[in-house]
């Protein structure tokens, strides 16, 4: 959950006095060859003419042989520039670097290559590391080794249950069940989907060595180990390690001095999975059921068994049993389960449960061939076709998790013909929406400038590779492509959202983290929540601005965006979209495998 600091407020300098320029934003970490290649320009005047486009051409930095781009379409501007043009140059495939010209203006340099990604899809893995709670490797040091003391828990209110581990959640301290279990899921999915790209550089306790297993690996049991430690026995899940008075400090994790009733720095609270609305301090959640937390115990155990069998059969023949024993405790308690608030009433109001539901006997019928776990399978995923967020101009936040149902995705590749053409269709169907609201759109985002924007940005991104894999159908390949360039700079404030990628990109330097903020530790890696709509930064507690705006006259009355650490809403990273990228990324980075061979 976000830290929340002072006032509510934003400042945004008045366009007007800004010296207006034309801007190309381009993909700064680089195309693919064979990609679609677009980039987008921003246009400060009126007065273009189709004579102005024919003169648009795209230079070879080591040759300066130029020639003309593909295609330049226009398209509905992005205010308060006046004009945006999407620019084409998808038949330059020969390797290289390049720079585009345009009306007087020069794009940053493009570089076109298969190995243009090489190594990328590790770099999500030194902010997990970053994250860890208990001994954290980057820091040296071990933090939070009282955990915890039971809440809201009947009798067993106070009683000690080591709950130590795991990952922080984002740029506070707090560990919630929800986003660690899908950080867990995706991390292995990630793992299974392109097995070969994966290194080895660092142990199983996140220090520089190797040990013999993938470093994915690695992290992902490092978040399962801690899950078993959240589900003590067969009818307990636990949901939640402290709160938000956490927000009271600001500073590294082993420094952390809150003190929730059992001293200063020692014991935290634990909340249980609770199939009613519950809280501390006034405050409430909504939650009607246990199956969309306990369901994510249930998926992550079960890949985790199969991931991890020829590894450690012993590892793998526990999880395989919790995840059978979850799966039970999850359909027999329907509904979503929450997070709690506390002094403040915000929380993550994660609203479904079928979706996760649905992973679980997905995951359940692959592991053991049960055909009754495919019919829930099924029946779940009848329930909610498309993603609700997907196509909508808004949600609560949290409200659709995880963003992405990757059990159509499973579904989609089952040897049923049936099964399978009924939830690629669901597939395509939810990538429709997006492309629908993306219509006109020099961008191609139809994504909704909710909060974490960015996560549900990668999410699309996962949809639509998946998609375009199962079907061979490259009908959506163009904004899948346009999304994955979004994230790395083809965007109207030319922003790289990955911190650290690439090294030389624009990518926040400012972001909103203690480590960053007091000790100048940059968290490579971690991807930020990404743009929202001016009224979420508007309304949100203790979100300013304390720096100049260097993006300020690229913002609009509709979405803004800030490099500064005081915007909570826009630049801080969070662990579960980080863990999320891991699989787009390794896609990428198997191409250059790819091209060796």
């Amino acid at each position: 959950m976000k830290r929340y600091i002072i006032s509510i407020g934003t400042i945004l300098a008045s366009v007007a006095t800004m010296m207006a320029q034309n801007v190309i934003r381009v993909n700064q970490m680089g195309y693919l060859e064979d990609d679609i290649k677009v980039a987008v320009m921003l246009v400060d005047k009126d007065t273009i003419s189709p004579q102005d486009f024919s003169q648009i051409k795209i230079i070879n930095t080591s040759t300066n042989e130029s020639h003309h781009v593909d295609r330049v379409t226009q398209t509905q501007a992005w205010e308060p520039m006046v004009q945006s043009l999407r620019i084409d140059f998808s038949t330059t495939t020969e390797p290289g670097q390049y720079y585009i010209e345009a009306l007087g203006t020069k794009s940053s340099i493009i570089t076109i290559g298969n190995d243009t990604y090489k190594g990328a899809h590790e770099i999500p893995l030194y902010y997990m590391r970053q994250q860890r709670c208990g001994y954290n490797p980057s820091l040296n040091d071990s933090c939070h080794t009282h955990d915890g003391r039971l809440v809201l828990s009947g009798n067993d209110d106070g009683q000690y249950v080591d709950v130590t581990g795991g990952w922080h959640d984002a740029s506070d301290y707090l560990q919630y069940l929800t986003t660690s279990a899908n950080a867990v899921y995706q991390m292995l999915f990630a793992y299974t989907q392109s097995p070969t790209v994966w290194g080895d550089s660092f142990d199983a306790t996140g220090r520089k060595g190797a040990n013999g297993v993938p470093d994915i690996l690695d992290e992902a049991r490092w978040g399962l180990q801690w899950m078993l430690k959240m589900n003590p026995n067969d009818t307990l899940f636990l949901n939640q390690i402290a709160d938000d008075r956490d927000h009271r400090f600001a500073g590294l994790p082993a420094d952390d001095p809150v003190d929730y009733g059992w001293g200063e720095g020692k014991e935290r609270p634990v909340y249980p999975c609770c199939g009613r609305p519950y809280g501390l301090q006034g405050n409430y959640n909504d939650s009607k059921g246990l199956a969309s937390s306990v369901g994510k115990f249930s998926s992550s155990f079960g890949l985790g068994a199969k991931v991890f069998e020829t590894i450690d059969a012993d590892f793998a023949a526990e999880l395989r049993l919790r995840a059978i024993n979850a799966y039970n405790v999850a359909k027999a308690n329907p509904g979503a389960c929450q997070t709690a608030p506390c002094v403040s009433p915000y929380y993550y109001e994660e609203d479904n449960y079928v979706d996760d539901m649905e992973l679980a006997a997905t995951q359940m019928y692959q592991s053991t061939g049960d055909p009754r776990y495919l019919l829930d399978a099924v029946e779940y995923g009848r329930q909610e076709p498309v993603t609700p967020w997907m196509g909508a101009d808004s949600a609560h936040h949290y409200q659709w998790y995880p963003f992405v149902n990757i059990g159509h995705a499973m579904l989609a590749m089952d040897r049923n013909k049936k099964v399978s053409e009924e939830f690629i269709r669901n597939m395509r169907s939810g990538l429709q929406r997006v492309a629908d609201r993306a219509n006109g759109n020099a961008f191609m985002h139809g994504i909704p400038f909710i909060w974490c924007s960015n996560n549900l940005t990668v999410a699309f991104i996962t949809q639509a590779m998946l998609y375009r894999e199962i079907t061979g159908d490259n009908s959506y390949r163009e904004i899948e492509t346009a999304m994955r360039d979004w994230l790395f700079g083809v965007n109207p404030w030319g922003k790289c959202m990955i911190v650290g990628l690439p090294l030389d990109g624009d990518y926040p330097r400012d972001p909103h983290s203690a480590l960053t903020n007091l000790h100048q530790i940059q968290v490579t890696g971690g991807i930020v929540d990404g743009p929202v709509y001016g009224n979420i930064f508007n309304s949100l507690k203790g979100v300013h601005l304390r720096n100049e705006d260097k993006y300020a006259r690229f913002q609009n009355s509709i979405v803004v965006y800030h490099d500064d650490y005081a915007d909570y809403s826009t630049n801080e990273p969070t662990m579960d979209g980080t863990a999320s990228t891991t699989f787009f990324l390794g896609k990428l980075a198997s191409k250059t495998l790819t091209d060796k061979k």
